[in-house]
């Protein structure tokens, strides 16, 4: 995989290319307002006693909303409990600190009139957490981990003698990148994020609201989400990315800093001049389109709605069987989520088949494509009408929100 870094407008831009294709593509917008993943310690503004939440000032500028099932409580023993059981007015005052994480990036909604308030809020969460390359670190939590994004039996189970290695390093999530990393790799992420969180804790004091942490930013997120994969070549054209990659690369990635590569062309301080010179604005633009192409003829149709989005798979020209072209679309439509960062609700109408064999073949290859996705992506079966359903959790707006503009 080579990953590509440039930026528009402001924009910081970061995509992944497997054999010339586009695979991945992260955008952290220059007017994003709260980014996901940052940390701030915050003060409770009011309490919504119809919501069960509270209101909280993030950094003097912007306010979140903590929902009662996102605050932690710290016992006694030292142990953190999950919020829920009394009302969230019994738990947090008006006036009261806390720590919280941004659960989703979020820009500015002002001309969305109809939005409600709740919407219009960043949520954000009690329960911290700080990813690295192979790891992530929980501090409310007393254990190690799987992800639950690991549902091999068998790799769990080898990922579990993997846990038990790692002495007094606790409460750290291993993810499914890690599967055939060398304890000691994982041993020093360990301690690299138990040490960032332990200097952290110098900045939660004080009664004014702050940002203490930013969340990754879009080269971050593309690296730590594609450590799965060989990274043959990280391409940079600009100074301060170049400087920006080696920084994390050197903490969390050493064995990617020889990968790094400036790449002298012909009008590099142009907005993505990297990506007209990889030529793959082509691809990029084609995400704005309500349509893709499959490799041998069909395609697929995608429809967004406020309450879903829906995808109609189309035989085309393909002279192949239903399956064949059931599978392409399968690949396609995981590809375009990824791609788009789609989220919510997801419909897939795909070719009618009547065989029970075929149809449990879409299914596996569906499985399996999901597991690429660093974004939550369930599949709830099939409907009624032979409609599949899936839902994908995702962490920053969908992509069409996050660019302005025209790429030429």
């Amino acid at each position: 995989m080579d990953i590509l870094i440039e930026e528009y407008d402001g924009s910081l831009w970061a995509a992944g290319l497997q054999d010339g294709r586009l695979s991945g593509l992260e955008v952290d917008p220059a007017y994003e307002e709260v980014r996901w993943g940052s940390i701030y310690w915050a003060k409770v503004k009011t309490i919504d006693a119809a919501l069960d939440a509270v209101f909280v000032d993030l950094d003097g500028e912007n306010t979140g909303i903590l929902y009662n099932k996102d605050v932690r409580i710290k016992q006694k023993n030292g142990s953190f409990k999950k919020g829920g059981e009394k009302a969230i007015g019994k738990v947090l005052q008006p006036g009261d600190m806390i720590c919280v994480q941004a659960k989703m990036a979020f820009m500015s909604a002002d001309s969305y009139d109809y939005m409600t308030q709740e919407s219009k809020l960043p949520q954000v969460s009690m329960d911290i957490t700080l990813p690295g390359r192979y790891l992530i670190f929980c501090p409310m939590m007393a254990e190690n981990r799987i992800s639950v994004r690991v549902r091999d039996k068998n790799l769990r189970k080898n990922m579990q003698s993997m846990l038990d290695e790692l002495g007094d390093i606790q409460g750290c999530i291993l993810r499914a990148a890690a599967a055939d990393m060398q304890t000691d790799v994982l041993m020093r992420e360990g301690k690299i994020l138990r040490e960032a969180w332990s200097q952290m804790q110098q900045y939660l004091e004080g009664q004014e609201a702050a940002l203490i942490m930013l969340g990754p930013d879009a080269v971050q997120r593309i690296l730590s989400d594609n450590a799965f994969y060989t990274i043959d070549r990280i391409e940079v054209v600009v100074m301060d990315h170049l400087n920006l990659v080696e920084e994390w690369c050197s903490v969390f990635a050493p064995d990617l800093v020889t990968k790094i590569e400036p790449v002298e062309i012909d009008g590099a301080t142009q907005d993505l001049a990297l990506y007209h010179y990889r030529d793959i604005i082509g691809q990029i633009e084609d995400l704005f389109h309500p349509y893709a192409i499959l490799p041998n003829g069909g395609n697929i149709i995608l429809q967004e709605t406020a309450a879903l989005t829906a995808v109609d798979v189309n035989k085309g020209g393909d002279k192949r069987s239903h399956l064949a072209v059931n599978i392409d679309a399968a690949k396609e439509v995981c590809r375009q989520m990824r791609l788009r960062n789609t989220g919510g609700i997801i419909v897939v109408d795909f070719l009618k088949t009547n065989n029970k064999k075929d149809e449990d073949k879409l299914l596996e290859v569906l499985e399996a494509e999901i597991q690429k996705d660093p974004c939550t992506v369930q599949i709830h079966g099939k409907t009624a009408l032979g409609l599949y359903e899936l839902t994908r959790k995702r962490r920053t707006p969908p992509l069409q929100d996050r660019f302005e503009g025209d790429l030429d």
